[in-house]
């Protein structure tokens, strides 16, 4: 939500600064994402007077201007038909970037004529439309090299902040300044606009067809009006928070929907037949103001008169009844839209719109009437004409509320020691009335909430608004007291697994993203997913409609946004929520990494990285996390997204703690991601807890002074056997002795049987308590070549 200074002044009498004004609406909660100061943006541009124009030498239409400047006198080329003797311009110096036409000036030469700079357009410094003559300063009461942006009012800083979704009255300038004032920062003024009293009964007749959706529909009739441009304030302020201004009777109601909150529709009296009416559409198609044809589905609201659809009930207009300079008579409509179809007919449009917005937060009910005075008094203001009396079908939600307000309440959740008097302050300049004269720490206010504070529901929201406009920084502290004991470890086991496998994982490289939950209902289905329990009944986007069965789809989709920008050599990791159903066991923690391989050309070669490069990072990942990796088993099984036999299962028994692998090219070409992608995902809640540590007075684990040493052998095993088989069978032949064995060498061909292979190994050795004798050495060798034998039925090889 934008709004300027001036906007918000000509709601609330205030002499605050604009830091002030900052300051008070962060404490009061409206928090402000930025300023936007145009002056800033306009800072290389100054009042300048022009001396002379001459016509050109070379050119008709062309005049060559003195110019009287911050600089000096410039000769500067003009084409504007304005451009003449004793005006005073806006002068842009040479280098300066002029925002209108996006170009930064240059000294250039026009047809052989020297031009330094430029007098600039309405269009050019972004403050109209006007782009046929330069801008013209009235009066004589300037200064050479004056504030350009001051001389045409746009130093007006617009604030933007974020509206949360419970407080649909700061969409409107006035609820904004109404908090201002309670807060103190200045008197909220009185209402600008009175009720018109119509000349005759309104010529348009309005019903409702869908009183579900559409519960008040009113309206009125202005004839006579005279439409064209709008007061220049009214476009500075719509320029401003980036509305283009169209014309009078359009502007009022984008005017309106900024000031009060209440979306408005203005018709061109002419274009309509017959009765006015709210109903659901029936499959008619029609052009919308955005320029779209759309289709009007069950459903969805519609305006209609007797001869088509109008538009959609608090989304948008159509084109056909828009109001043009040649308009005479205007129908006004002000209604209240259901939120929810509302919602639901923007989400299946894509149609995004102020009015929109609005009414799917839910608008002010009561506010229907008063926004049909409001734009009345300005069309009247601005165009002339007679307004009608107000036509009304149905009837606005009627919003009564009254909550019993315990003072006590105020002590007991804050801790503040407030005076009765200060809490009824705050609570009458924030719209709340009622009997607020009891006093007494016993005393019960029937307090009633204004139509506009529909989030307000109980005496909690109370104690929260009074808090909020006393200060939340006034709130007195007290430290919690210690909880007797010794303090408990807050991580879970499964966090601290995270982050040890987190840490592991980005000293390896990888760069950690934090993606959605949920992701298309056809990517899901791709990774296993897509079951219609797991699908969004109110996703946020139509493209996260379904709960995530991996979290490798948001990565590799993440991967090619990356490649398509020049980062093709990367690697991402997440840790994250996986849903494999609807039930409470069904939700497991996953951690999953892509990776794409494209490394720099070296003179020395290069290696892309491969399968087995993303094992290694799966088995680096699994024992940071304290995970038995010297026990795990590889499995070729794995789901059907990764590319067969290319991809590989770690498992420690039964249980599946990882999958690893190339991903699947038919999945990569559904996604319109390029391949290769090499990733990996394991489940932190399968990784078993570590076990105790063993107590270092036993030799087995305990750290040994002694030289290592090491033995290779060669074994020739049958060609289908998988080494890791072979691996284990001799790590087995003495854990306490045996510190890692090593697969070195595969050698398949001349020498060695067909359909065998040879695998060579190299076994580590650590002596634990004495230096090992030959004799030792040579049992130990026998050993593993016994192991090796029985486990693979291969032989050593000669």
């Amino acid at each position: 939500m934008k709004f300027t200074l001036s906007w918000l002044k000509q709601h609330l009498d205030t002499d605050a600064s604009l830091t002030e004004i900052l300051d008070a609406m962060t404490m009061a909660g409206l928090e402000v994402e930025g300023i936007e100061n145009p002056s800033e943006k306009l800072a290389a541009f100054s009042v300048a007077k022009c001396l002379e124009a001459e016509k050109h030498p070379n050119a008709d239409r062309l005049r060559v201007c003195k110019v009287d400047t911050k600089d000096g006198v410039k000769q500067i080329v003009c084409g504007a038909p304005n451009a003449r003797a004793g005006i005073w311009v806006v002068y842009a110096p040479v280098g300066a970037y002029v925002p209108g036409i996006d170009v930064t000036l240059k000294k250039a030469k026009i047809r052989d004529v020297e031009s330094m700079g430029m007098m600039c357009s309405a269009r050019e410094m972004e403050c109209g439309d006007d782009h046929d003559g330069i801008i013209e300063l009235a009066g004589e009461d300037w200064q050479i090299g004056g504030d350009a942006a001051a001389a045409l009012g746009l130093n007006d800083p617009v604030i933007d902040f974020e509206v949360t979704p419970n407080r649909p009255d700061w969409l409107g300038v006035r609820g904004i300044a109404r908090d201002l004032a309670a807060a103190g920062l200045g008197t909220l003024k009185p209402d600008a606009f009175a009720a018109i009293n119509g000349g005759f009964d309104c010529p348009v007749k309005v019903e409702l067809d869908a009183p579900d959706v559409c519960s008040a529909f009113a309206g009125r009739v202005v004839r006579g009006v005279k439409n064209g441009p709008s007061p220049e304030w009214l476009q500075k302020q719509l320029i401003a928070i980036g509305l283009r201004p169209i014309n009078a009777l359009v502007d009022i109601t984008n005017f309106l929907s900024y000031d009060r909150a209440r979306p408005l529709h203005v018709y061109d009296l002419a274009k309509l037949s017959g009765t006015m009416r709210a109903r659901m559409g029936k499959g008619e198609v029609f052009e919308a103001l955005d320029g779209k044809e759309y289709t009007a589905a069950d459903g969805m609201c519609v305006i209609a008169d007797e001869a088509r659809v109008l538009g959609f009930g608090g989304v948008i207009g159509g084109t056909y009844s828009g109001c043009t300079e040649d308009t005479t008579d205007v129908f006004i409509e002000s209604a209240y839209f259901d939120p929810k179809t509302t919602r639901a007919t923007g989400r299946a449009t894509g149609i995004e719109s102020d009015a929109k917005y609005r009414f799917e937060r839910g608008v002010d009910p009561a506010a229907i009437a008063a926004g049909l005075e409001a734009a009345a008094a300005l069309v009247l203001e601005f165009c002339a004409g007679e307004a009608s009396h107000i036509a009304m079908a149905g009837v606005p939600p009627v919003f009564e509320r009254i909550i019993e307000f315990p003072l006590s309440e105020v002590n007991r959740l804050t801790g503040l020691e407030l005076e009765t008097g200060e809490i009824a302050k705050i609570l009458t300049a924030l719209g709340f009335g009622g009997d607020m004269s009891a006093s007494g720490k016993d005393a019960v206010w029937p307090v009633s909430v204004p139509s506009w504070r529909g989030d307000a529901h109980g005496k909690a929201d109370l104690v929260e608004e009074i808090a909020r406009i006393h200060g939340f920084d006034k709130l007195p502290c007290t430290s919690l007291r210690r909880a007797p004991g010794a303090v408990k470890p807050l991580a879970t086991p499964l966090q601290n697994r995270a982050r040890r496998a987190r840490r592991a994982l980005a000293n390896g490289g990888y760069l950690d993203a934090v993606t959605w939950s949920f992701c298309a209902r056809e990517d899901a289905v791709l990774f296993g997913g897509g079951d219609a329990q797991l699908v969004l009944a109110n996703p946020i986007s139509s493209e996260l409609d379904c709960m995530r069965p991996s979290a490798l789809v948001h990565l590799i989709r993440a991967a090619q946004r990356n490649a398509d920008r020049g980062i093709a050599d990367m690697a991402l990791m997440e840790i994250g929520p996986v849903y494999l159903g609807d039930g409470p066991r069904d939700q497991r923690l996953s951690l999953a990494a892509i990776v794409r391989s494209n490394p720099m050309r070296q003179w020395t070669g290069n290696r892309a990285l491969d399968v087995f490069d993303v094992k290694a990072d799966a088995l680096m990942a699994l024992e940071a996390m304290g995970a038995p990796v010297g026990n795990l088993q590889a499995n070729p099984q794995t789901n059907a997204y990764w590319h067969p036999g290319r991809s590989g299962a770690l498992r420690l028994g039964p249980k599946v703690l990882a999958e690893f692998g190339e991903i699947h090219p038919g999945v990569l070409a559904k996604l319109g991601v390029d391949g290769p992608l090499l990733g990996f995902e394991l489940w932190l809640d399968a990784v078993p807890a570590p076990r105790a540590s063993a107590s270092r007075s036993k030799g087995a684990l305990a750290k040994s002074d002694l030289l290592p040493l090491s033995r290779d052998f060669a074994f020739v095993v049958d060609a289908g056997l998988p080494a890791e088989t072979l691996v284990r069978a001799a790590k087995g032949a003495d854990k306490a002795l045996i510190k890692a064995v090593n697969l070195f060498d595969v050698y398949a061909g001349k020498g060695v049987e067909e359909g065998k292979k040879s695998l060579a190994i190299e076994v580590q050795i650590q002596p634990r308590e004495a230096t090992l004798n030959d004799a030792q050495i040579e049992a130990l060798s026998k050993a593993i070549i016994a192991k090796v034998e029985k486990a693979t039925g291969g032989v050593l090889r000669g």
